[in-house]
């Protein structure tokens, strides 16, 4: 196997884990998150949160590994346009994690307050309310807003240079355009992001990935477009 398909593959199942431990995270965190008692069913169900979080560090580590793998790939079509996807692309890392942090902070909240016995719920629930909300913009600004932004960088590529085919990176420009348009959507408060049409609008990028993700595993990058790439570079 040589390096480009060997680059492939490993940018797809980055991708797949990707998702999935995103998906897995938000069910954990329902107890902490989502729930009316959630000073007390946080610190029951602590390990299921701690597990949430772990999940979304692995989704932390899968998002850099994407770019950092496609880099070489994309760089020789055009480097700028490719270190601004990796630069985003940890710049949506740190605001998940940031988002991790305030989740743990959480937990670590409720915890103190079922010690208590009976302490003031009003600060606490004040101190909650904080923590999600950190957690709430955190999870709009990255998986949505900056999302788009390294969507549309990568799939440019993409499209530009051949690597896969087409109608993967217009599925990509396209969900990254509508993934960004409800993110700005969510934040002036026209919609809520977990709802009918947040789903609606994030469905075509997520898709995008999961296509894209199975196309590397099984084909790979277009050999004849990286070809052409590298001599155009000499």
């Amino acid at each position: 196997m040589n390096s480009n398909k060997k680059a492939a593959k490993i940018v797809g199942v980055l991708f797949i884990l990707a998702a999935v431990t995103a998906i897995i995270g938000v069910i954990l965190y329902d107890p902490i998150l989502n729930s009316p008692d959630y000073l007390i069913k946080g610190a029951e169900h602590a390990d299921q949160v701690i597990t949430g979080a772990l999940m979304e560090l692995i989704l932390v580590v899968s998002a850099v590994g994407t770019a950092t793998t496609m880099f070489p790939i994309l760089r020789r079509y055009n480097e700028t346009i490719a270190l601004w996807h990796v630069c985003f692309r940890f710049l949506e890392a740190v605001v998940i994690t940031v988002g991790v942090i305030s989740v743990l902070s959480l937990l670590t909240l409720s915890r103190e307050f079922v010690a208590a016995g009976a302490p003031d719920t009003v600060s606490f629930q004040t101190s909650g309310t904080i923590l999600k909300a950190i957690h709430d913009w955190t999870f709009l600004l990255g998986p949505n807003f900056m999302l788009g932004i390294n969507t549309v960088m990568y799939s440019y590529i993409f499209y530009k240079s051949k690597l896969v085919p087409r109608f993967i990176p217009i599925l990509g420009m396209t969900g990254a355009a509508l993934v960004f348009l409800c993110a700005l959507l969510v934040m002036f408060g026209v919609i809520e992001q977990v709802s009918v049409w947040g789903a609606v609008l994030a469905l075509p990028v997520a898709a995008n990935e999961m296509i894209l993700a199975v196309w590397l595993i099984a084909k790979g990058f277009n050999e004849s477009a990286i070809a052409a790439m590298s001599a155009k570079k000499k």
